[in-house]
């Protein structure tokens, strides 16, 4: 199915604004956000709607341009599963092999310490709090976040994929603590 000329114009829109940004939130996040979207949708039986499926389209491909606030903002996703579809999408590219990717791309970008055991992650925090982030880790932000976004998916396509994720970033902190304690 050929893009339609308002898709592309997103698309043009979002590269525009994209430019610059460090590899964790640069266009191809906002790429694979979009595929993920799409894949999603179909998963959750809403490609029967070309207007659903270009409602997801155009709200992943804007997502972080502006309108994440607006997206969030809606108090009942069953009312638009189109917006929980790319939620969920925008989680999971934060979750697994690509999120772990991005965490450590975000942590260098800041210059932040790869890990500190003398810093503990800071588990129960307001938003406010959360982005003030003066002295966290890298490796904390899977503690404070990354580690609870598979119990936040709204569709049921999101939480299966989610395990999968959650499970190797798991893993992947288990191999972590046991190589920087010299026990691996």
């Amino acid at each position: 199915m050929a893009k339609s000329e308002t898709v592309r114009n997103a698309e043009k829109l979002m590269e525009s604004a994209m430019r610059g940004n460090d590899a964790s939130h640069d266009s191809a996040h906002v790429f694979r956000v979009r595929n993920i979207a799409l894949s999603l949708a179909v998963e959750e039986g809403l490609s029967s709607s070309p207007y659903s499926m270009e409602i997801v389209e155009l709200a992943a491909l804007l997502h972080d341009i502006g309108f994440k606030d607006e997206l969030s903002g809606i108090g009942n996703f069953e009312y638009f599963p189109e917006f929980g579809v790319v939620q969920d999408a925008d989680r999971l590219d934060a979750i697994g092999a690509i999120g772990i990717a991005r965490c450590f791309t975000f942590g260098g970008s800041r210059k932040r310490v790869l890990h500190d055991p003398a810093i503990k992650p800071r588990l129960d925090v307001s938003k406010e709090e959360y982005m003030k982030k003066e002295e966290q880790t890298t490796v904390n932000h899977f503690h404070e976040k990354l580690l609870k976004l598979k119990d936040l998916m709204k569709t049921k396509a999101g939480q299966r994929r989610a395990e999968k994720r959650h499970k190797f970033m798991e893993d992947f902190l288990k191999e972590f603590y046991e190589e920087w304690d010299g026990r691996a």
